[in-house]
């Protein structure tokens, strides 16, 4: 009887925490790394090239910038190789990232800007045509990973994880 009246009780405690912690995770960001990068584009859009400083925020509560979901999918990340805005002259100028890609390999950015953020030895900077969607990130403490781009050769895709959103960014040498 007495370990019924304990369970009675016990279990809607219980209950109430996990739907108390389930609802303190975002559903962008918050310390979430996605487990790949994005899919390449199978095919190019039959429409336009999207606007430049287009919102992604595809749902309440989600930010502007193009961002991953908690399903791990790449929002923003669908404009094609064809995309004339995603173009360098000379790919990979400076050499290719070596550090490593995805999950596994979490940076803290040491210092920097938009135009040249560091982190470990390794240099990169924020496309251009990102930088609005940068302007919410910060310099000197926030966690990276960086991901390799399937679509947009010369680029890798830069993952804010406090933020869960992502720029692309140009390798400038280093380590």
């Amino acid at each position: 009887m007495k370990k019924t009246l304990i369970a009675l009780f016990t279990a809607p405690l219980i209950f109430s925490l996990s739907v108390f912690a389930a609802e303190k995770k975002p559903e962008v960001g918050g310390g979430r790394i996605p487990a790949h990068g994005p899919a390449p584009v199978k095919a190019a859009p039959a429409k336009a090239a999207p606007a430049p400083n287009r919102s992604f925020a595809d749902k309440p509560g989600h930010p502007a910038a193009p961002h991953v979901e908690k399903n791990d999918k790449w929002v923003g990340h669908d404009s094609g190789p064809n995309d004339a805005r995603y173009h360098v002259d000379k790919p990979f100028e400076h050499g290719r990232f070596t550090g490593g890609f995805g999950k596994g390999h979490v940076w803290r950015i040491e210092g920097g800007n938009r135009e040249r953020f560091w982190f470990n030895g390794f240099y990169f900077s924020v496309f251009p045509v990102d930088y609005d969607y940068v302007a919410d990130w910060n310099w000197a403490t926030d966690q990276v990973v960086i991901y390799e781009d399937p679509d947009h050769v010369g680029f890798y895709l830069a993952y804010n994880v406090r933020l869960g959103t992502y720029c692309h960014v140009l390798y400038l040498g280093g380590a």
